[in-house]
C-alpha cells in the first residue's frame, strides 16, 4: 500500500515535467533551422512555419503588407490585431525580412 502511494506521488510529481519539455514543432522539422521571409511567403507558409500563427493571422499579415508595404522590422508584426510582442518573440529566429 505504502509503496503504491510512494508511486503515484513519485508520478504526479514528474509527469508535469515531461509535458513541459514537449514543442509545438511539426517533428517533421527536427534538426532543421527554420526561417520565413515574412514578405514574401503566402498564407500558408507562414501558418505553417510560425508558431501561434494560423492561417487567419497569416491571412492578416499578407492583407497587412499588401495595404502597408513591406515590414521593415520583425516588431511591425504587433501592428497585426491578435499578433502580440510574445508571438514575435516565439518567432524573432525564425523571421527573415
Amino acid at each position: 500500500m505504502i509503496k503504491t502511494v510512494l508511486l503515484a506521488f513519485v508520478l504526479f510529481c514528474v509527469s508535469p515535467l515531461s509535458f513541459s519539455q514537449q514543442q509545438d514543432v511539426d517533428p517533421k522539422y527536427d534538426g532543421i533551422e527554420i526561417t520565413v521571409n515574412i514578405n514574401q511567403a503566402s498564407a500558408q507558409e507562414l501558418a505553417d512555419l510560425l508558431k501561434g500563427i494560423g492561417l487567419k493571422k497569416a491571412q492578416a499579415i499578407i492583407d497587412y503588407r499588401q495595404h502597408n508595404g513591406d515590414f521593415t522590422s520583425a516588431d511591425a508584426l504587433t501592428a497585426i490585431k491578435g499578433i502580440g510582442p510574445s508571438i514575435v518573440e516565439k518567432n524573432r529566429n525564425r523571421i527573415e525580412l
